[in-house]
């Protein structure tokens, strides 16, 4: 998809130089016509290597960066030549939720109110605490940065395939759903293809629990218990995300989506999926530390698995599965005894979501 003759081309700068980050940020700049591209990174040195060798050796090596794609060691130099760009103009937030707060407060810092035009598009997946408080992204920038329009980009998103150029799909959400609508549009195109959806709570939820999942699929491919017990995992793990997704007020058909069965299933069951190889060393027998030590890569479900039981048991939710990974990560239980405890439970109908 490329803009209509004479329309001003959207100007994206993806914030966070991360894997996905730089993998959202060059299959963008590859499209060419209709949109400017940038990268800026939180660590300068970082950014000054991917211009020296052309390419992110740190987190995606062996893809080369467009020469159009625009990259930005600091942050004041980003946002001014995003802001002075014609057109519309998003801002696509590639940093774990962990972080996303800082980056949204030093936006707000720099740009102040928003401008016509403007957007923020959210890639982060998880959900935080923060002073005892349990926060989502949209959550986050909705405090951060008061009368933006945003929204919550999820789904099946490797980002080597991305880099690759190979094809994806991925669900936008926002309570603003015409916004969604025309956001996509910008970003359609060049292989990636995106809906739009007006359940943020669902596409979040989604975008979350799956991390936690995964763990518990790798472990269990590293016991190697078979496609049953996998599959089994996946589909009693969609029905946790389904029974906390109506507590939350979701919408169910999300949980049919590519923001929760489609990014479950990939990363339950893809090698390139960190957190399924989380699972894999703990089941191996190595320690947590050991596992995130070796993988050099952020792991969301780690931090995501201990807030997500406790929002469960704040609706009154039962989550057996997340519970269990959670008692695996705390170290309160070997992975062989979860898996144990789980199969052990008594049976219930399986329509009692």
């Amino acid at each position: 998809m490329t803009a209509p003759a004479g329309a001003p081309s959207v100007a994206v700068w993806v914030l966070g130089a991360g894997a996905w980050g730089t993998a959202f940020a060059l299959r963008l700049a590859q499209r060419g016509q209709g949109v400017r591209v940038g990268l800026w990174g939180r660590d300068p040195d970082q950014i000054l290597d991917c211009q020296a060798q052309g390419e992110n050796r740190r987190y995606l090596p062996g893809h080369r960066l467009p020469e159009s794609l625009a990259l930005f060691s600091g942050l004041d130099q980003a946002l001014a030549e995003w802001r002075s760009a014609s057109g519309p103009r998003l801002l696509v937030l590639a940093t774990p939720v962990a972080g996303l707060s800082e980056l949204a407060e030093q936006i707000r810092a720099r740009l102040g109110s928003v401008q016509a035009g403007e957007g923020v598009v959210c890639l982060s997946k998880g959900i935080a605490k923060q002073d005892n408080r349990l926060v989502w992204p949209s959550t986050i920038l909705s405090a951060s940065l008061p009368g933006w329009r945003f929204g919550t980009l999820s789904g099946p998103s490797f980002a080597d395939e991305v880099a690759w150029g190979l094809p994806f799909a991925l669900t936008l959400a926002s309570k603003d759903i015409d916004w969604a609508r025309q956001t996509a549009k910008h970003l359609h195109g060049n292989g990636l293809r995106i809906y739009s959806s007006a359940d943020l709570v669902g596409v979040e939820l989604g975008g979350a629990i799956k991390n936690v999942l995964a763990i518990a699929a790798g472990a269990l491919d590293q016991l190697g218990l078979g496609g049953n017990a996998r599959a089994a995992l996946i589909t009693r793990g969609l029905a946790e995300a389904a029974r906390l997704g109506r507590a939350l007020g979701a919408q169910p058909e999300t949980f049919l989506g590519l923001a929760a069965l489609g990014d479950l299933v990939l990363t339950c069951t893809g090698d390139l999926s960190r957190n399924r190889r989380v699972g894999m060393g703990l089941a191996k027998g190595e320690s947590l530390e050991q596992v995130l030590r070796s993988l050099g890569h952020v792991a969301e479900g780690v931090r995501t698995a201990p807030v997500m039981l406790e929002l469960a048991r704040s609706c009154g939710v039962e989550v057996p599965i997340t519970a269990a990974v959670n008692q695996v990560l705390e170290g309160r239980q070997t992975v062989v005894e979860a898996i144990e405890g789980l199969m052990a439970r008594g049976a219930v109908d399986e329509s009692n979501l």
